[in-house]
């Protein structure tokens, strides 16, 4: 009979690429995960890796295998959800990825809501880049992702995740106080210094894309993916640059806000695996989550 957590190991084989990523992800030694592979193939009596160059291929049996493993974990997470629904109390832990405006803007209000409601949740939350959280969140190292899509930059598609929008976020210029009446239109900035994420970030991508639609090449003089870094430079009088409402924590930026053409909107909603999404305290986050998602926006 195949062990499932021999199986569990290919499959994060076939996720993450190679034996150290899936050693490192697992905190495990890269030997042992070589090791328990062997095994592996050994029990399956074929051929499952095949080395190329200093990595190593899945073979269609090993592709197959994989398959299969997909749909046993999920199994098995469906089952573990309905064990938690038979409780009546909602307890348990939640595993969280934000990113930086959702997570100032969204995090205090959920907590609360969450310490009143169910406190026997325990939440763990950690920052990463959405498109990559989406990814972690399939392979299953989190419970639940709040991910953003900035116009006409889809994110993947991946498959058995449950999506729910969350709110549509609007995109403006952002400029210091003492332009106010100066810049009244995005070519009014052409002249001045920008701030943006840094590459590949959609969100340069596309601020980048509406620049040079409205016939400039901006400069870019600071790259930060910190957005409070953004507020504060546009604040000193020392840039500008794009950004979104939802920017929430703990004040109002002080800043004046130039409305862009066609009014675009970044898209913020949260993603999580179909067969986790029964389980009661993930559930109760997802929940708590939309509670406070309109009125970070509103905010």
């Amino acid at each position: 009979m195949l062990d499932l957590h021999r199986l569990s190991l290919l499959r994060e084989l076939a996720i993450r690429g190679t034996i150290t990523e899936v050693a490192a992800a697992l905190n495990f030694a890269p030997s042992t995960v070589s090791a328990q592979l062997s095994r592996l193939e050994k029990e399956a009596r074929t051929t499952l890796l095949v080395s190329s160059g200093r990595k190593v291929m899945l073979t269609t049996a090993a592709l197959g295998l994989v398959e299969h493993t997909n749909d046993m974990l999920a199994i098995m997470e469906e089952a573990t959800a309905q064990l938690a629904e038979a409780d009546s109390t909602v307890a348990g832990t939640v595993r969280l990825s934000m990113f930086q405006t959702s997570a100032l803007a969204l995090l205090p209000g959920t907590l609360r809501l969450l310490g009143a409601t169910h406190p026997q949740i325990r939440l763990e939350v950690a920052q990463r880049e959405p498109e990559q959280a989406l990814h972690d969140t399939w392979a299953g190292d989190f419970d639940i992702v709040v991910a953003e899509q900035y116009p006409g930059h889809a994110v993947p598609q991946l498959p058995d995740m449950l999506t729910t929008a969350l709110v549509d976020d609007p995109l403006r210029l952002a400029i210091p106080a003492t332009l106010a009446n100066d810049v009244t239109q995005l070519t009014d900035a052409a002249h001045l210094p920008w701030i943006m994420e840094p590459a590949p970030a959609a969100s340069r991508h596309w601020a980048l894309q509406q620049c040079r639609v409205a016939g400039f090449e901006p400069d870019i003089r600071y790259s930060s993916a910190d957005l409070q870094a953004h507020l504060q430079l546009i604040e000193a009088g020392e840039a500008v640059a794009i950004l979104p409402g939802m920017l929430g924590g703990y004040r109002r930026p002080q800043v004046t806000w130039v409305p862009l053409d066609s009014a675009p909107q970044r898209h913020i909603f949260l993603a999580m695996r179909q067969a986790s999404a029964q389980h009661p305290a993930v559930a109760a986050v997802a929940f708590a989550i939309q509670q406070h998602a309109q009125d970070a926006a509103r905010g």
